[in-house]
């Protein structure tokens, strides 16, 4: 099973090369990342489900599709435009922690009515309340996070997403542009192994026991290994049309791996 003995009749171009060429469809990759990182921290960040007996964060089955998003932009169209990505994500979710703080923090209408007010089951405290009240403590629990888990989120998906690209841009050219799979797979265990390492210690730290932080570390961590593993048919899928699509193959043999490095203009 390899997909890449497909991409023989590719034009191989730089990774430098590829951060200046304007290619079809980068911008709605990039507009399909931003957007799966964004919703899957706010819809699912929030809610822990329990199904058969199992419980997890319901994000999980959902944020794994930003991790084959990273490695197809990695991949299809090198370091220098996959960091542009992560550079986008990390603003936007800082954008939503300062939005989602503001917003939370504004003092609620007491005439704010809200599917909450209206439950029969909250007609005791709206007795002794109002619908505001109601409608901004079930508001704070959805949207309302602590400095902690948002500069802890932030910073794991930094660290966690720049790992995961550079392992998976110099996999690409230890393997010759073969064997897909050992990179994705290979890019997620680094690149979430940093992510978990350093999310669940700064979210957490001192308010769970240490051996609670740890045993979620790892689960989380070997949890979303396995989702990369699994979801291995579909990137090969995505990454084989948007490569005949783009019509080139990027090596990054010659790029700038710092995160803060610049990209030259597109070519027009």
């Amino acid at each position: 099973m390899d997909a890449d003995s497909h991409h023989h009749d590719l034009a191989r171009i730089s990774g430098a090369a590829g951060g200046r060429r304007h290619f079809r469809y980068f911008d709605y990759m990039i507009a399909a990342f931003v957007a799966i990182l964004l919703l899957s921290n706010l819809i699912g960040a929030a809610k822990l489900a329990t199904v058969w007996g199992y419980t997890f964060g319901a994000g999980i089955l959902f944020f794994p599709i930003s991790y084959v998003l990273g490695d197809v932009l990695t991949e299809v169209y090198g370091y220098a435009n996959a960091r542009r990505c992560v550079w986008t994500g990390f603003i936007a979710l800082g954008f939503m922690a300062f939005m989602s703080t503001v917003v939370v923090a504004m003092p609620a209408s007491a005439d704010w009515g809200c599917a909450a007010s209206a439950d029969p089951r909250f007609a005791d405290v709206l007795k002794t309340s109002d619908a505001g009240t109601i409608c901004q403590s079930t508001y704070v629990s959805v949207f309302g996070s602590t400095w902690r888990i948002a500069a802890a989120s932030l910073i794991a998906f930094w660290c966690g997403e720049f790992v995961n690209s550079f392992v998976m841009a110099k996999m690409k050219i230890w393997t010759a542009g073969k064997m897909l799979w050992t990179r994705t797979i290979g890019s997620t265990v680094f690149g979430q192994a940093i992510d978990s390492a350093i999310f669940y210690p700064i979210a957490f730290y001192g308010i769970w026991e240490t051996q609670s932080i740890v045993a979620v570390m790892i689960t989380n961590w070997a949890l979303k290994v396995a989702w990369e593993a699994a979801l291995t048919p579909v990137t090969y899928a995505v990454v084989g049309i948007l490569k005949r699509r783009e019509g080139v193959d990027v090596f990054d043999t010659d790029t700038d791996f710092s995160p803060f490095a610049k990209a030259g203009p597109p070519a027009q």
